[in-house]
C-alpha cells in the first residue's frame, strides 16, 4: 500500500487565522518595522553629523510621501510593539490567559495603539513640526 504525503505539522494553511494569531505575527512585524525604521533614524542623524548637504538629501527624503509613510509605519511599530509588549508583561505575571481576556486585551491593544500612533501625529504637525 502507498504511503499519503502528509504535512509533518498543521501550518497557516491549514487554520483558520484568529485575533490572537493575527496579532503575534504582527508583533514580529512590527519588530522587524522597528529595525528598518532604526535604520532610517540612524541614517538621518548620520547625515546631520556630515554636514548640511547630506542633511539636506536626508531631510527631502523623510519629507516626501514615501518617507513619512515609512515614519508612520515606524510610529504604529513602535506604539503596537509597546501596547503588546505591556500585554505580554500581563501574561508572564499569569494574568489574562482566559478567552475573552485574551481577545479583550488583544482589541485593546489595537485600538490603544492606533489611537497612539494619530494622536502623536496630531501632536507633532499641532507643534509646528513638520516636515
Amino acid at each position: 500500500m502507498a504511503q499519503v504525503e502528509r504535512p509533518l505539522s498543521p501550518h497557516l494553511q491549514v487554520y483558520k487565522p484568529q485575533l490572537t494569531s493575527v496579532l503575534s505575527i504582527l508583533h514580529r512585524i512590527t519588530g522587524v518595522g522597528l529595525g528598518v525604521g532604526t535604520l532610517l533614524l540612524a541614517w538621518w542623524l548620520v547625515s546631520a553629523a556630515y554636514g548640511p548637504d547630506h542633511f539636506e538629501v536626508s531631510q527631502a527624503f523623510i519629507a516626501s510621501w514615501f518617507g513619512r509613510l515609512l515614519l508612520f509605519g515606524f510610529t504604529y511599530s513602535l506604539f503596537y510593539h509597546l501596547c503588546n509588549g505591556i500585554r505580554h508583561l500581563f501574561w508572564d505575571a499569569g494574568w489574562g490567559f482566559e478567552l475573552k481576556a485574551a481577545y479583550s486585551s488583544g482589541w485593546l491593544v489595537v485600538i490603544a495603539s492606533i489611537g497612539l500612533t494619530v494622536a502623536s501625529w496630531i501632536a507633532g504637525y499641532a507643534s509646528g513640526g513638520a516636515l
